[in-house]
């Protein structure tokens, strides 16, 4: 059990479908951020943005998660962003290789 709970909260401006990322994202609540993401990432109507400012810690599953979000998005030619990586996981990212792909830049918060 994840020693600070895992959260996603939606939240959907005018040109971006924000998810705000908290706690945990490890095996056990890979589930919970699989389905957040698949009630949103096929939209083609707006902007998706994770926001990870408050996540603390992410294993290789999460890791894959993101991944795939990222391939989908790519595959419908619609923007996808990751916002706010914390340090820690940037190191990840950077140690995975994933760093590169993952535009930080995209406008969306209208």
């Amino acid at each position: 059990m994840s020693a600070e709970k895992f959260q996603v909260e939606q939240v959907e401006l005018e040109k971006s479908i924000q998810l705000y990322i908290s706690g945990e994202l490890d095996l056990a609540a890979a589930q919970t951020f699989r389905q957040a993401l698949e009630a949103v990432v096929h939209r083609e109507d707006k902007a998706l943005i994770l926001n990870l400012s408050q996540l603390r810690y992410i294993d290789s599953t999460g890791i894959g998660i993101v991944v795939s979000a990222l391939k989908i998005r790519d595959e419908l030619k619609m923007p996808f962003a990751v916002h706010h990586i914390p340090s820690t996981i940037r190191k990840l990212f950077d140690l995975t290789g994933i760093s590169g792909f993952l535009n930080e830049g995209i406008e969306g918060s209208a």
